[in-house]
């Protein structure tokens, strides 16, 4: 019998947890990634219990929560330095089950990867949705047309190609890249013999600027600008003892975190113009703008490298998609749904998608109802959390001193009357749990969970 093949195309975190939960299911799976390495772009990643709970069920929860700092006391700030609420890992799992566990994208992604067999990840080729298929009908696989390779010609191992395997990028916002302005590269096959390759299933986690989307979808005005731009750095932590915080100033926000191994992740955000980029360098750019602020932070700009600073404009998904599926093709992940940063709910959200999607569309599964039942399950969740961080960007993206007043009278109030006030935004969010067991199918743990009811 003929095992069932699936592309996954965009090799971060979204679309390595799609390759592992499909793995297990037992498709016969390649990841396709655009660049020749799987060092990811980024600094830090936030991922709650549901995220967590989701990675229980490829065996991967466990060495997350490994990542986690547990003394960490997390504080919302003034600039000044002033203290409106403050909460910590243990009313996280008090409320929600588990810590939020602050790691760095390097470590995640090396996880996922090192859960694929050897040959699955294919990296330095750029591919693109020739024909999305039909699944209703075998005579009608997806097809993946090659752009460029750098990888060594051969044969992707468990799909038919008609000539050599391709791939498919996971570009993040405002990262710059050699793409032309259509998303892909000019082809490079001299001969004009443009290879395909074809499979029973294509998941596209190729970003925010997902050029499968737009395929599938393009009347679709896809993501939008959100008004601000961020700045993201990994440190050496500095001296000085601090707690972890946020702090809203007017029209910015800071945050700072330790990671595990010793490590500082911070995170810069201001309500700028798209586009923009420092006159000098982007380390120098958050000096003038955050260099006054509370400890740590003039301490963490001053031992930063200027290279090692990411700035990122931040689009989201105003309009919804009217399906996260088409054909044999499933959307995953910031191609699907594009969220603001305030919930820290991006990869959280696109792990769940690739549980959801792997636990639906199982290899004897009727892949046309399993997909159209994903899209029911997904879209009204991740657009719901998509809203959420849009209504809390909002409220961070205020400048005027008599509103940014008003807001921090608030916040202390409600934290005074409602303890772990900044944990709140994720009810209905952090405690979603999969729909499957805690942890990996065949492990002695292995046992059924009731989903919880999503939120309205």
């Amino acid at each position: 019998m003929r095992q069932c093949t699936a592309i996954v195309m965009g090799g971060g975190i979204g679309g390595l947890t799609a390759g592992v939960a499909l793995h297990r299911a037992g498709w016969s799976v390649t990841v396709l990634e655009r660049a020749r390495s799987l060092e990811p772009v980024g600094a830090g990643i936030a991922l709650a219990p549901n995220a967590q709970r989701a990675l229980d069920t490829i065996g991967a929860g466990d060495a997350v929560r490994a990542m986690a700092v547990w003394q960490v006391e997390g504080e919302l700030r003034l600039p000044s330095g002033r203290r409106l609420a403050r909460t910590d890992n243990a009313a996280s799992v008090r409320r929600f089950g588990g810590p939020v566990v602050v790691a760095h994208r390097a470590d995640v992604v090396g996880l996922l990867a090192s859960l694929l067999p050897e040959g699955t990840v294919r990296t330095g080729v750029t591919a693109e949705l020739a024909e999305p298929g039909d699944p209703g009908d075998p005579a009608r696989p997806a097809r993946v047309r090659l752009i460029t390779s750098d990888a060594v010609p051969g044969v992707v191992p468990g799909v038919e190609s008609e000539v050599e395997p391709g791939v498919e990028s996971e570009v993040e916002p405002g990262v710059e890249s050699d793409v032309d302005e259509n998303g892909g590269h000019p082809p490079s096959n001299p001969s004009g013999n443009v290879p395909h390759l074809t499979a029973d299933l294509v998941v596209a986690a190729d970003g925010i600027r997902s050029a499968t989307r737009r395929a599938l979808f393009p009347g679709h005005p896809g993501p939008r600008y959100a008004g601000f731009t961020t700045w993201r750095v990994v440190v050496p932590t500095p001296d000085r003892p601090f707690p972890a915080h946020e702090t809203w100033g007017p029209g910015q926000l800071w945050g700072t975190f330790p990671l595990y191994d010793g490590r500082t992740y911070a995170y810069g955000l201001a309500v700028l113009p798209p586009g923009g980029r420092a006159p000098d360098d982007e380390r120098a750019e958050l000096l003038r703008r955050f260099g006054n602020w509370h400890h740590p932070v003039p301490d963490i700009l001053r031992i930063a490298d200027p290279a090692a600073v990411l700035r990122n404009d931040v689009y989201w998904m105003a309009h919804p998609l009217p399906a996260y599926h088409r054909g044999r093709v499933a959307l995953l992940g910031d191609a699907a749904h594009a969220m603001t940063p305030n919930l820290g709910q991006g990869g959280c959200q696109a792990i769940e998608d690739a549980i959801v999607l792997a636990h639906l569309a199982a290899p004897d599964a009727d892949l046309a109802a399993a997909l159209r039942r994903y899209t029911d399950e997904r879209l009204p969740r991740t657009m719901d959390v998509v809203r959420r961080a849009a209504r809390i960007a909002r409220a961070v993206r205020w400048k005027a001193a008599p509103v940014r007043a008003l807001r921090a009278a608030v916040m202390t109030t409600m934290a005074r009357c409602a303890p772990d006030l900044a944990l709140r935004a994720l009810d209905g969010i952090a405690d979603w749990r999969p729909p499957v067991g805690p942890y990996a199918a065949g492990t002695p743990d292995a046992r059924p969970v009731t989903r919880t009811k999503e939120a309205p």
